[in-house]
């Protein structure tokens, strides 16, 4: 079986507001072999540049577009493909952009390689140490703390048992950070957990004072306070920090995880599959595990996403809990039909061959650019 084609098409939707929300567009990847057979991925980046990424022509022999580097090879030789896209754009890669590009190809062909054998996903990658994994309803912050309260009452009355809100326009004053996350826990009650993510928003001082003044209304976790080069301030917050400190959404390589976990000191890492790909959070969960670290996953795109992650934790011993978005946009609810799904609170991994997910074509349709 060879790759004959590998596709990434870009999809918006028609008002992309200016808010921190990845849910508004999306880069899903196509990976074809000579058998008919088609893997799914997905990026979550600039999704034209990602684009770029993958259907550029060969510069030299350390400038390749993925594709070029892609056209000919055995889709199951999974390891060997991550190590020379790598390799082949070695002059222009090794981090951002680059490695998120790798990363939906990555999903696509461990796709690809569960429909070619005829297994899901999580029996590839070793087996199932779970089933069915504890979600968080994941929100942007509302624009008042009625709003949120209201998006914390649905999430709990819909049979989540964790909320997470995050970003804009939190973290700017003390009084409406503080009135924020004292709606959310006297909306969802005493039993649910609670996280906030800051979304960048303070230095070191101003973390360990909002965290004092959240500290009635126990916050299981303060996710992303500083900015993500700042690993000498996660480690001063760390050393302070009463609730746990999370973080990984800006990192997709294992070094950069390893900056977090022995530098940063983070509690929780958090990985997103469409920008660290399958075979690198493996690694990256193993690392995590010899430290005695929790592994979350990070997805606020399609449910393309949320079944990759889903796979991945399920196949790993230190799994936390599955980032679960919640935003209304058609990319996110419709695009992807998964066999992953949400029961009570929960996501049941599915055991259909691959990721086990399909797209809808009348919203890719709707949406492509």
């Amino acid at each position: 079986m060879k790759i004959t084609d590998v596709r990434a098409m870009y999809l918006r939707l028609p008002e992309i507001k200016s808010r921190t929300d990845s849910s508004q567009d999306a880069l899903i990847i196509e990976v074809e072999t000579d058998e008919g057979l088609i893997g799914y991925g997905e990026v979550d980046s600039c999704p034209s540049v990602a684009k770029a990424i993958i259907d550029a022509p060969t510069s030299h022999t350390q400038v390749h577009g993925l594709r070029s580097l892609l056209l000919g090879e055995d889709p199951l030789q999974i390891r060997y493909l991550w190590n020379k896209m790598y390799q082949g754009t070695l002059y222009y890669g090794r981090s951002g952009a680059v490695i998120h590009a790798m990363a939906g190809v990555d999903l696509a062909l461990w796709d690809l390689k569960g429909k070619a054998l005829g297994q899901p996903v999580h029996s590839l990658l070793g087996g199932a140490f779970q089933r069915s994994i504890p979600a968080y309803a994941s929100h942007m912050f509302g624009f008042t703390p009625q709003e949120t309260a209201e998006r914390a009452k649905q999430a709990v009355d819909g049979g989540f048992r964790a909320v997470k809100f995050g970003w804009e326009p939190f973290g700017r004053d003390a009084a409406e950070d503080e009135a924020q996350v004292r709606a959310i826990r006297n909306a969802v009650g005493q039993s649910t957990r609670v996280m906030i993510d800051v979304g960048l928003a303070w230095d070191a001082p101003t973390t360990i004072q909002r965290a004092k003044l959240l500290q009635p209304y126990d916050v299981f976790w303060l996710e992303e306070p500083v900015p993500p080069d700042d690993l000498v301030g996660y480690a001063w917050i760390a050393g302070q920090l009463e609730q746990r400190l999370a973080a990984g959404e800006q990192e997709c390589t294992a070094q950069g995880f390893v900056q977090l976990m022995d530098r940063a000191k983070v509690d929780v890492v958090q990985i997103d599959m469409t920008r660290v790909g399958i075979t690198q959070a493996m690694v990256i969960a193993e690392m995590a595990f010899q430290r005695g670290i929790k592994v979350c996953n990070h997805a606020f795109t399609t449910r393309l996403n949320t079944a990759a992650a889903a796979h991945f934790l399920a196949a790993i011993p230190n799994a936390l809990m599955l980032e679960y978005c919640v935003e209304p946009g058609e990319l996110t609810q419709k695009l992807v039909r998964s066999d992953s799904v949400l029961e009570d609170g929960n996501v049941r991994v599915g055991d259909d061959p691959g990721l086990g997910v399909s797209l809808d074509r009348e919203v890719i349709d709707k949406y492509r650019i």
